[in-house]
């Protein structure tokens, strides 16, 4: 032990022998070994087995077979640094491990104080901590900061025990360390190392976590935990994982089990309170870790944990910037599309409003025909206007536009409903409508004709709005609502608006039926198209009258089978 000073004047501690009476070199002499056989009679707690072997064969135990000459050698040549001192740390004995330790030989050492090895590194209240122990008769463990003889600071791991002599009065002290100095500077490498790690993850601006073949999270970054926050404490990996299934088709547990990488896998995730959704990128590596467990110290490095090291790079930003883009196409689109389909409403109404003449007239000229009258002239003129009416109906029939041809894609229908919502945005701000949007967070993709899908979303908004608009009310409000029901996708569209009654909820689809006090521009044949529509994508429309006032229109329909991704990427 190294000490900075004496022990305490109140200390229990015998007069210090005569440096005259220590042994000679090679030798414990009788003080080392009353000292070891009074250590041996109770070794203290961590006191190292080997120690206690070699201690007691410096003893000399009846039933050793060797000299104790031997045993004293023995003790001499042990790689663990033995001293003995008396109880005012006057040094009495030194192995040749202590001497190797602190560079000081055996002759420099034996007489001189243990404070010869003190370093002013070591706080003054550690060095009163251990004398306190070792005056109470107690061991004491610990680390000092010690000074070798080149003048070089060492960390030393001391246990020193008192031994106690027949009153039971401190007779010696027994001290063993050894140098710690490389195992604390690898164990701070390894601190700093894991600080600078963590301080590059938490620097980067992309969300980072490592999970495990169980899919628990092993290791994560300040933007994963920005991340949870924003979505209300739900763990994001969670989420990232069903979004990538549900929207992808990717489990990453099974690209991990597969030892498989996938890049750059574009998922959106959608966030509490109306904050609006997010877009990742997600990239995929596995890695491995050892076990490092005491049993598996001889087992080869192949036999590893696997590991996912998932990345996920927010790119809502250029989402937005290029669904800026494309809302202004859109909105360019629509318009072209509404005006085809007001032509269409405008020229089948006037086809509805020609045929019942013509059938009139078809009817008269029958009737001619089967005796109901014989001039020949009428006869006549009502063939040419059955003849003119037929052929202005073909006309109209040919200049009725054909309905695009458009292929399927899989699209994510809280994508499409929120553009037609973002269109409406300025009509809806100047009707003071509050619109609550319900997103579903994780949303299978479907199989659907993107511009009849968007048609049918703005026709059933616009008739919601107008609905609105023509209500008393002051509060108005407006929900859309998205949830997946194992595989059935439904959008439930909800106003406080001026209703209808109950009876004409199926009237409502008849071509030509407007129910609005402001029937300007209007056919009549929304709703019919909208359920056309439907039909075509295989699903059902519902209308329904709400007993507070407004209506609830509820589309459902089947979810697709997610389009198949090359895992790498």
């Amino acid at each position: 032990m190294s000490s900075q000073a004496t022990p305490p004047a109140n200390s229990a501690a015998a007069e210090p022998k005569n440096p005259s009476e220590i042994a000679p070199e090679g030798e414990l002499g009788d003080h080392g070994i009353d000292a070891l056989a009074a250590f041996l009679k109770a070794p203290p707690d961590g006191t190292p087995d080997e120690v206690v072997e070699l201690l007691n064969l410096m003893a000399g135990r009846p039933d050793a077979p060797l000299p104790p000459r031997l045993y004293f050698e023995a003790v001499a040549q042990a790689p663990v640094a033995i001293s003995i001192t008396d109880p005012c740390a006057r040094i009495l004995y030194v192995n040749q491990a202590f001497e190797r330790l602190t560079g000081y030989g055996r002759a420099d050492l034996v007489g001189q104080n243990q404070a010869i090895l003190s370093s002013n590194a070591t706080p003054d209240s550690l060095y009163r901590q251990l004398w306190r122990t070792i005056n109470a008769k107690r061991h004491w463990t610990g680390t000092l900061v010690n000074r070798n003889r080149a003048g070089r600071d060492y960390l030393a791991s001391l246990t020193i025990a008192p031994v106690l002599d027949q009153a039971g009065d401190i007779a010696y002290f027994l001290g063993m360390h050894r140098d710690v100095t490389r195992d604390h500077e690898l164990k701070t490498e390894l601190r700093q190392q894991k600080t600078r790690i963590e301080m590059v993850l938490d620097a980067a601006p992309v969300v980072v976590l490592l999970v495990d073949a169980a899919g628990e999270v092993c290791l994560d970054n300040q933007e994963y935990k920005k991340l949870m926050s924003d979505l209300g404490g739900v763990e994001p990996w969670t989420l990232l994982r069903d979004a990538l299934r549900v929207q992808t088709g990717l489990d990453p547990l099974a690209m991990l089990e597969a030892r498989r990488s996938f890049k750059n896998v574009e998922i959106c995730i959608e966030r509490p309170g109306g904050a609006g959704p997010r877009w990742y990128a997600c990239s995929g590596t596995p890695a491995s870790e050892a076990d490092a467990s005491a049993s598996r110290y001889f087992v080869q490095r192949d036999d590893v944990e696997p590991r996912l090291l998932l990345l996920a790079n927010d790119i809502t930003v250029r989402k937005r910037e290029v669904e800026r883009a494309h809302l202004e196409h859109l909105r360019a689109r629509l318009a072209e599309q509404q005006m085809v389909h007001a032509m269409r409403e405008a020229l089948q109404a006037a086809i509805f409003q020609m045929q019942g003449p013509l059938n009139v007239i078809d009817a008269a000229s029958n009737m001619l025909r089967s005796g109901g009258g014989d001039p020949s002239s009428l006869r006549a003129m009502l063939t040419q206007i059955h003849a003119s009416g037929t052929q202005a109906l073909d006309t109209l029939k040919a200049a009725l536009p054909d309905q695009p041809r458009e292929s399927g894609s899989v699209v994510n229908v809280n994508e499409l409903l929120r553009q037609v919502l973002e269109i409406g945005t300025d009509r809806m701000l100047a009707a003071g409508i509050v619109v609550d949007w319900r997103p579903a967070r994780v949303l299978p993709r479907i199989s659907v004709q993107k511009d009849q899908l968007r048609a049918l979303f703005k026709h059933l908004l616009d008739n919601a709005v107008q609905a609105l608009e023509e209500s008393d009310s002051t509060n108005r409000e407006l929900r859309v609502e998205t949830r997946d029901l194992d595989g059935l996708l439904q959008v439930e569209i909800r106003d406080n608006g001026r209703g209808f009654e109950p009876e004409k909820r199926f009237e409502l689809f008849e071509p030509f039926f407007i129910g609005w006090r402001n029937r300007r521009g209007r056919a009549g044949m929304g709703l019919a198209m909208c359920q056309e529509i439907v039909n075509a994508h295989g699903g059902s429309i519902e209308i329904d009258p709400q007993p507070e006032g407004g209506c609830r229109v509820r589309l459902s329909l089947n979810a697709a089978t997610p389009l198949p991704l090359d895992a790498d990427g």
